[in-house]
């Protein structure tokens, strides 16, 4: 077999000058969501100027400044680098040391851990490209993680290059990048195994053309799995036996996860152009503490034991609780985030069952929010929201 780059990896992505959807260009800032590697273009630059120790071959940055630009840090120059993961350092640092070795990236976690935003954050870092994605749902193909053909020239010309159309992976392989798939256990355990050859030969055969697609080097893969998922379409063990997995956990602390939401909601904020809302700290809080007490099944302050509801309650859903609160509060509100700003949301949060999760939030709010100092307006939203 020969090697080659699939001509149509590059041809089939648009160029800056390309114009889309009424005349929008990609990457000319009207975009709703910019990839990680536009948002923070100027932090990228800056750390790579920064940046004089050894790069792993095809990378943008050391393996340091991987770390640095996820963790947060200033430069000698006084360029600040935002944190864009709060968490263990070390579940960073070996999530970052795995793609530099032959084996690919597994994140696992329950759900609102953030696998997808590191995923992405790590594949901007180290390869400045997040886009070569797969996501994995029961529908996914095998042509998703493989190739798949052009099937007008297919059947006009033949196989041939021309008529190929790499996937996300393939492209990946080819540029020497980073592949990501989501959710892999999601995938049919078929399409799975079709990594198998990927990962262990570093290659991909084309068996229609009598080629093959070698990786060049800076290739690797990012996956995440959902914790939850477990059983639906679990990994081979020869599969698993090609990823490095990385456990990705719930925010230690009150304090971390207060953090995290208060950082992403004023990122989601700026995105979205919501109307200036002067972010409350204490509702901030608020919500925090009733999904990590929910979630453990006990409140923080004396340990009273309470029941879970069925959802997962995840920072990403109080991230989403509270920018909704700041919608309420922009448009129909007096500009300040109130407790009956976010009521709607943690309950529709927490209520994913009507009967048996509809219980469990009851019996909170008499037994924890009812006669807690400072709630008495917070448990009266609740109230009128499920009356």
């Amino acid at each position: 077999m020969t090697s080659t780059t699939p001509s149509t990896g590059t041809d089939a992505s648009p160029s800056p000058s390309t114009t889309l959807n009424g005349g929008l260009r990609p990457g000319s800032g009207q975009a709703l969501r910019p990839h990680a590697e536009q948002t923070y273009a100027a932090e990228l630059e800056a750390l790579a100027k920064a940046d004089d120790r050894p790069r792993p071959p095809g990378w943008k940055l050391s393996p340091w400044a991987v770390t640095q630009y996820l963790l947060g840090t200033t430069l000698d120059d006084g360029t600040e680098i935002t944190p864009k993961y709060i968490g263990s350092r070390r579940v960073v640092e070996v999530a970052v040391a795995t793609l530099a070795t032959d084996r690919a990236l597994l994140l696992i976690g329950v759900p609102g851990t953030a696998k997808t935003w590191l995923s992405e954050h790590l594949a901007a870092a180290v390869a400045g490209d997040s886009t070569l994605l797969v996501q994995g749902t029961a529908g996914t193909s095998e042509e998703a993680v493989r190739y798949g053909w052009n099937y007008a020239r297919l059947l006009a010309e033949g196989p041939s290059e021309q008529a190929l159309v790499p996937s996300p992976v393939m492209t990946a392989m080819a540029r020497g990048s980073i592949g990501r798939i989501e959710e892999l256990t999601r995938m049919p355990s078929d399409v799975q195994d079709g990594l198998i050859t990927v990962l262990s030969e570093k290659s991909l055969p084309v068996a229609e053309l009598g080629i093959e697609v070698q990786a060049q080097r800076g290739f690797n893969i990012i996956a995440t799995a959902n914790d939850r998922d477990r059983g639906v379409n679990d990994l081979s063990s020869a599969l698993r036996r090609r990823f490095n997995t990385v456990v990705l956990p719930v925010p230690d602390s009150a304090e971390d996860e207060v953090r995290i939401v208060t950082q992403r909601v004023e990122q989601l904020g700026r995105a979205l152009d919501l109307p200036e809302v002067p972010t409350s700290l204490t509702e901030i809080q608020r919500v925090v503490t009733v999904f990590r007490e929910l979630r453990s099944g006990a409140t923080e302050d004396d340990g009273t034991k309470l029941k879970s509801p069925s959802g997962t309650l995840s920072t990403a859903e109080a991230i989403s609780v509270i920018t909704n609160g700041i919608a309420l509060a922009a448009h129909f509100g007096d500009g300040t985030l109130r407790p009956a700003d976010v009521a709607a949301g943690i309950q529709g949060a927490v209520v994913q069952d009507r009967v048996s999760d509809g219980v469990v939030w009851r019996e909170y709010l008499e037994t924890v929010a009812r006669g807690r100092d400072g709630w008495t307006e917070f448990y009266q939203a609740c109230r009128e929201v499920g009356a």
